[in-house]
């Protein structure tokens, strides 16, 4: 199966009111090696009402710089009572699951669909695709799912079903970037509680500049 190319996304033209704004590309498939050439490109698959395959880089793009992370109080409290315990890969595909099953204010169902589901075990069984998991007493409590290509990590879902503990993945995660000096991660789109934990939206072309940037750097994530 040939490998998809996508255009260069620093020559989309949002201000075209026929366009839908971000968008790369539509069709083509979720082989292992079309994603990983998208998230080295800066972009991603995205849920679309009409088309089945979507592939955005927006503008802007959300990003979490690590210097700029930010604890509210109420979860630093929860943090400090929790006894969370944490691990790396144990359960990729059951935190996917996990995500997919998780509610979505205004979002019915989910966009993390069977076939989507599949092309990321995929990445993981190749050692792209990474899961955090939070345990408490033994039970999977929550976690997050993402994709590391060439250094650089893009978070795709979060779940929970104990207060805090997708926020405690994410902290995890951050704390496991830095340690290997790494800055930032790639959150594609800025939520108001990444928003609140410090993340922010950036151009696409600054996005872009700093993802090529941190390419070079070759860091090893996992």
């Amino acid at each position: 199966m040939p490998i998809a190319r996508f255009p260069d996304p620093r020559n989309l033209d949002d201000s075209d009111p026929q366009s839908i704004p971000g968008l790369v590309g539509i069709g083509g498939d979720f082989h292992p090696y079309s994603l990983i050439q998208a998230y080295r490109q800066g972009i991603f698959p995205w849920p679309h009402e009409e088309h089945v395959f979507l592939w955005f880089c927006p503008n802007p793009r959300g990003i979490l710089r690590f210097s700029r992370l930010h604890l509210p109080r109420s979860l630093l409290k929860t943090l400090r009572k929790s006894d969370f315990t944490y691990s790396i890969d144990q359960r990729f595909e059951e935190v996917v699951s996990q995500c997919a099953r998780a509610p979505r204010k205004g979002t019915p169902g989910t966009w993390i669909r069977p076939e989507i589901q599949e092309a990321y075990s995929q990445l993981h069984r190749i050692g792209v695709a990474h899961s955090i998991e939070v345990w408490r007493e033994g039970q999977l409590v929550g976690g997050l799912y993402g994709v590391e290509v060439d250094g650089v990590f893009s978070g795709e879902s979060m779940f929970h079903s104990q207060t805090g503990a997708s926020k405690a993945a994410l902290l995890f995660l951050a704390n496991h970037l830095q340690a290997r000096g790494v800055e930032w991660m790639d959150i594609q789109m800025l939520t108001p509680h990444l928003e609140a934990m410090g993340a922010e939206a950036i151009p696409r072309n600054e996005y872009l500049d700093l993802l090529e940037s941190t390419q070079h750097q070759k860091f090893r994530l996992f």
